[in-house]
């Protein structure tokens, strides 16, 4: 989009915030780049230059606005709509890879050459994998700056720099403050203003201490309209005990992180999401907000999608009831693809009986001084050790299940952000036990897919036939073509017919 000036000067003079993320701009005679609905006077046009990614703006060499804070937008909805290479390794970067691996690491995990994956990020974000993954340890450090009492020298290895010497000049360069003027700009003991009026802003609270180093509340930004009755009720009602609970208006459940584990308290609020993680490593910080970020869907572009469904006749009054449906998704791949399989033709409340078990028998344990919660959901290789004759289902499913952790602890089968879908889908159709509900489902709600359909789903059918579409899977099918590319959302304005509990926020 920021190749097109005419509509980036349209979007910037209207302060749109549906546009926030699409693309930065930047001001020639200042030398800062801002978000398309920054408050400030709108600079002429002639003064404006238009990016693709604030990691972009710098390495131009603006700096961030410190009113509009364009480093706390919400991501661009193009990362998660499309898998080509470039929006692969976006996903990638977002959780961590490049700090943690390198760009090598990165390479590996796309199956390209550094050269190429550097070349094809430069082309379309104008920024290489090292600087948009720097952009990404700035804006940890500043969030860790503004919400922590931590040393400076314990938040620039936490926010993933090196060295103290790089975390205080890319600071200053990209804020144009030190660190510590950063931290002195803030009141010390009381609420902080919102840092930007459209509510979009990260930090909820700045506290002279927090109750533990680990422990932060922020404010995860979104596009509105948010509708949060089947993304919550979704999560709460298939919550597995111990793993995941609905506690106090929040959705609480355990993280298994790359330096530790994480417990995440999420709440919906009309302008934000309310997050507050708890963190053994705080090195897991940006990839724990990416991951929550991804499950709540947080990124999608909600008016894109409602305007394509409200062409159909059917789904028009569905979407106009409750606009801003998202896909409710989930923090681990793996986890996910393991609960589709135990929930194969049994009930919710079964599906979650089956999970349990295995949580308590195989799942590590974790403190939670705030609620209910007990374990990490167990991780593929653990899984993949157990007796499969303890495990009480019929044999044709403990075959499925058995077959799906040994490749996920062997490596054989990977499910991540970096997937590519269609390949993804073929390989778990070629799995003993996957049929089309399963490896979509998966599709859909683990690997992000926003044009996933379920066709044979009971729930489906059954909304098809109520409302008067076609109910057999190959006719409602080519019926739901025209729903492309967001046939994920479809699903979850059809899925919102019934009166079953994950359609509805819990009290």
């Amino acid at each position: 989009m920021h190749t097109d000036t005419e509509r980036c000067v349209r979007a910037v003079q209207s302060k749109d915030a549906r546009f926030d993320g699409w693309f930065f701009t930047a001001v020639t005679t200042t030398r800062i780049y801002c978000r398309p609905s920054c408050p400030a006077v709108p600079p002429k046009p002639r003064n404006m230059t238009f990016h693709p990614s604030a990691a972009a703006c710098q390495q131009a060499g603006f700096r961030a606005c410190k009113r509009c804070r364009p480093d706390t937008s919400p991501g661009s909805p193009e990362w998660n709509q499309r898998a080509d290479l470039v929006a692969r390794a976006m996903r990638l970067i977002g959780d961590g890879i490049v700090d943690r691996e390198g760009v090598p690491g990165l390479a590996a995990r796309l199956g390209y050459s550094t050269r190429q994956i550097e070349r094809q990020l430069l082309a379309e974000l104008g920024a290489g994998p090292l600087a948009l993954a720097r952009a990404q340890r700035a804006q940890t450090a500043r969030l860790l700056v503004e919400t922590t009492a931590l040393p400076m020298a314990e938040i620039a290895f936490a926010a993933g720099f090196s060295s103290i010497r790089t975390f205080n000049d890319t600071v200053r360069e990209v804020f144009a403050l030190s660190p510590s003027a950063l931290r002195d700009r803030l009141p010390k003991t009381r609420t902080r203003p919102d840092a930007h009026p459209s509510g979009t802003g990260r930090v909820s609270t700045v506290s002279a201490a927090v109750s533990t180093p680990a422990a932060l509340n922020l404010r995860l930004p979104f596009r509105a309209p948010l509708n949060p009755d089947n993304l919550f009720g979704h999560l709460a009602a298939t919550a597995v005990p111990g793993v995941e609970e609905w506690r106090d208006g929040a959705y609480r459940r355990t993280l298994r992180l790359p330096y530790g584990h994480g417990i995440a308290a999420l709440t919906p609020k009309p302008d934000h999401i309310a997050c507050r993680l708890t963190l053994s490593d705080l090195r897991d910080l940006p990839v724990a907000i990416s991951r929550c970020r991804r499950m709540l869907d947080l990124d999608a572009d909600p008016v894109a999608v409602d305007e394509q469904l409200r062409t159909d006749p059917v789904l028009a009054p569905l979407v106009a009831k409750a606009p801003g449906r998202r896909v409710p998704r989930t923090v681990d791949e793996a986890e996910f693809a393991v609960r589709a399989v135990l929930g194969q033709q049994v009930s919710t409340a079964a599906a979650r009986t089956h999970a349990a078990r295995l949580v308590t028998a195989y799942g590590d344990p974790v403190d939670d001084p705030e609620g209910g919660l007990t374990h990490l959901f167990p991780s593929p290789q653990a899984l993949a050790a157990l007796d499969p004759e303890s495990l009480a289902m019929p044999r044709t499913r403990r075959t499925t299940f058995t077959n799906l952790v040994d490749q996920l602890a062997d490596g054989t089968l990977h499910l991540g952000v970096e997937s590519d879908w269609p390949e993804a889908r073929a390989r778990l159709l070629a799995l003993p036990g996957f049929g089309p509900w399963t490896a979509d489902v998966i599709a859909m709600r683990a690997l992000g897919d926003p044009d996933a359909f379920l066709p044979t789903d009971l729930g489906i059918r059954r909304a098809a036939q109520e409302l008067g579409l076609p109910s057999t899977p190959a006719a409602l099918t080519a019926r739901a073509a025209a729903w492309r590319p967001w046939r994920a959302y479809a699903v979850q304005y059809l899925w919102a017919t019934d009166s079953h509990p994950i359609n509805f926020l819990p009290v």
